[in-house]
């Protein structure tokens, strides 16, 4: 294969290991000395470039002054005996709007010795003093014709210039573009495009929060999430003080304002859509897409099935935009807008599916919280609560070591940990109120397995109660138990159900 190499050909090099200088001449400054003349050189040609293209504006704005002033001296008849009376009144008429009247400044380097640039009015007044003086110098009669024809030797000379200037221009230019230097280096493409959007969306100053399906969502008697009256299916509710500890809530997903408004577009409206998510580039965030999607199962909550399916509709098709990559949402329209194109059948039916799961899941929904309203009506909530069975006895709670060496404790510590933390934390404050609160929050099958725990791990014992007779308070206490011993006396003792609740006592010793 032959290899082409006469693009080298053009780049400007000052130093060549092939060549040696005169033996009475140092090698390194010769380079150098050749370095600083091609230096000079380019300097000096680019310069010159500058100054010609700069003279070759100010002579084109004289050249449209001087046709302006032969056009004014053409036009009139001679009414005046007095040559400069006439010449100044068409010069008046030609001088043109006195914003342009100042030439262009020059660019950085060029004349830089001279002073100020003089105005095109004060060229044309000094070019009109010219002539003058070669009318003056040829004492012609006809003086109007001698001016023109003057005027007119003038501009054949600045359009030669201007030709002269072309020329020399040229070769400069092709001079200059001969050699590849470091200068010839730019950049061949970059193109970067910033979408700005017409109205900021509220979704980063709106605090953010996460809805949480309940497993029983059939309950909510006063609240939006409160508890129904049954059986709860989960010890996880056991854990609910957590976010009362830590005082911060879950986020609650929900579209902000410009998903709202995105989602009330007809359903088919493709060129609104398009239009909507080029002035609005937020809407196509993700979180959008799960708000519509919260925001269409709870309109089908509440039996707005239209508006439903439009958020289901919107939802998916901001997601579809998102999937399809950096130029997702051209090509999706692009897709979705062309006739029996297979894009469109695919789209709405995951759209048809999508709504179809959702229509489903709210009906089952509605007949759970039906079934289950109907049946806490009728039954009281069985708890699961912890008492002592003989009188002046109480439940102290023992919390295993988390570093005891003993094998015993360390059981008990390995039962401990398998607690829910909401749990855990009520037995660490050894208040017995608090446990049964967490109790109570458990199904009954749950807090039996908690109880059955806590027995084998130890952590429940039975301390006898000391009452001080002296007082009143102490023998108001000594005559309640006796009422209490009375009546367990004619019971059946163990568990018993009161209004609902099942409580298990604890047996002390004999």
């Amino acid at each position: 294969m032959v290899l082409d190499y006469s693009k080298w050909d053009s780049l400007e090099l000052s130093d060549d290991s092939d060549f040696e200088p005169h033996p009475n001449v140092d090698k390194r400054s010769f380079i150098r000395a050749k370095q600083n003349q091609i230096h000079q050189q380019r300097y000096e040609r680019r310069n010159q470039i500058e100054t010609l293209k700069y003279e070759r504006i100010i002579n084109d704005g004289l050249l449209r002054r001087i046709d302006s002033l032969l056009a004014a001296l053409r036009s009139h008849e001679v009414t005046t005996s007095n040559p400069d009376e006439f010449v100044m009144q068409a010069l008046i008429e030609s001088a043109g709007d006195p914003d342009e009247d100042q030439a262009p400044p020059p660019p950085e380097g060029v004349y830089t010795k001279t002073g100020e640039q003089p105005r095109y009015s004060q060229m044309m007044a000094s070019l009109v003093d010219q002539v003058k003086k070669e009318v003056e110098e040829s004492k012609t009669d006809n003086w109007h014709k001698a001016y023109i024809k003057g005027i007119e030797g003038h501009k054949k000379k600045v359009a030669e210039l201007q030709k002269e200037h072309h020329q020399k221009l040229a070769e400069l230019e092709r001079e200059e573009s001969r050699k590849i230097t470091s200068d010839s280096i730019h950049t061949g493409f970059n193109v970067s495009s910033v979408s700005k959007d017409k109205e900021k969306s509220t979704a980063e100053e709106k605090p953010k929060t996460k809805a949480v399906e309940l497993l029983n969502p059939g309950a909510a008697d006063k609240g939006q999430l409160q508890r129904h009256n049954s059986a709860q299916s989960s010890g996880a509710e056991a854990d609910n003080e957590d976010d009362d500890v830590d005082g911060k809530d879950d986020e609650h997903i929900e579209p902000t304002q410009l998903g709202r408004e995105f989602a009330k577009i007809k359903i088919g409206d493709y060129r609104t859509c398009l239009q909507y998510i080029s002035e609005h580039r937020a809407v196509v965030a993700p979180q959008e897409t799960d708000g519509l999607l919260i925001e269409g199962f709870n309109a089908q909550m509440d039996g707005n099935a239209e508006y439903a399916k439009q958020c289901v509709h919107q939802a998916l098709l901001l997601q579809y935009c998102r999937s399809l990559g950096k130029d997702g949402v051209g090509l999706f329209f692009k897709r979705i807008t062309t006739p029996g194109h297979q894009a469109r059948q695919i789209f709405l039916d995951d759209v048809n599916t999508t709504y179809a799961r959702i229509k489903t899941r709210t009906a089952e929904l509605v007949h759970e919280r039906a079934s289950n309203k109907s049946s806490s009506a009728d039954a009281g909530v069985e708890q699961i609560q912890l008492h002592a069975v003989e009188p002046g006895t109480q439940i102290h709670i023992n919390i295993p070591q988390a570093n005891s060496t003993d094998e015993i404790e360390q059981k008990s510590r390995s039962i401990f940990e398998t607690f829910p933390p909401g749990l855990q934390r009520a037995l660490e404050s050894g208040s017995l109120d608090r446990v049964n609160e967490v109790l109570g929050k458990m199904s009954v099958e749950e807090a039996e397995e908690v109880v059955e725990q806590l027995g084998d791990g130890g952590m429940l014992s039975l301390e006898q109660g000391v009452i001080d007779g002296t007082t009143e308070e102490g023998r108001e206490k000594l005559r309640e138990l006796e009422r209490q011993a009375a009546a367990e006396g004619k019971g059946d003792g163990g568990a018993e159900v009161e209004d609902g609740v099942e409580e298990i006592e604890v047996a002390g010793p004999d």
